[in-house]
């Protein structure tokens, strides 16, 4: 995906041209205009791949958000950020402003209907409840340590906690996703 941003103070009265991209005016004044080669709307990807980025505003949540934005295959159709909900992502990671990009939401807002993955990018003992909520049909990658460990009882000893989902940890695949393949629930080495 290929994006512009305009910044220059010539805009401040620019109009937008029918299929430009968005133009949305920030508090400095300054209009921040986002357009890019691929369609605006992800949940429109022919033979792609619609995802959804839970826990967006956190670090682990950006990066996924910055290799997914700019592969061919693959259109953001959601983002979570329970406690940014209702802002844009240009508010939380100015530098992901030019990407065309869903506004945040609360995961109890979220409709998965038109999403096909999920990338979970949520805190540690967070992702356990959220992924036994999550509709049959996506394929989850979870990046968190939550579904790391299959010894229930050795999760219990490293975390000081039991595990809150003990059948979804049983069917969890742990390993790097391209090399085991398979599996609807699979946790990467990120941890």
């Amino acid at each position: 995906m290929s994006a512009i941003s305009f910044s220059s103070t010539h805009l401040h009265s620019w109009k937008n041209p029918k299929g430009f991209g968005k133009v949305r005016k920030q508090r400095d004044g300054k209009l921040l205009v986002k357009c890019s080669s691929k369609s605006g709307n992800p949940t429109s990807l022919q033979n792609g791949v619609r995802v959804g980025v839970l826990g967006a505003s956190g670090y682990t949540g950006s990066e996924v958000m910055r290799l997914l934005a700019n592969h061919p295959q693959f259109g953001i159709a959601l983002m979570t950020a329970d406690r940014k909900a209702g802002q844009p992502i240009s508010s939380v990671f100015p530098h992901l402003s030019t990407r065309d990009l869903p506004d945040l939401i609360a995961i109890k807002d979220a409709n998965f209907s038109d999403v096909d993955a999920v990338f979970c990018c949520l805190p540690h003992g967070t992702t356990q409840e959220i992924i036994k909520g999550l509709p049959k049909h996506l394929k989850i990658v979870d990046l968190s340590a939550d579904f790391r460990l299959k010894d229930l009882s050795e999760y219990e000893e490293w975390y000081g906690q039991p595990h809150r989902a003990p059948d979804l940890q049983k069917e969890a695949i742990y390993g790097l996703t391209e090399v085991l393949k398979g599996g609807n629930k699979e946790c990467t080495s990120s941890c």
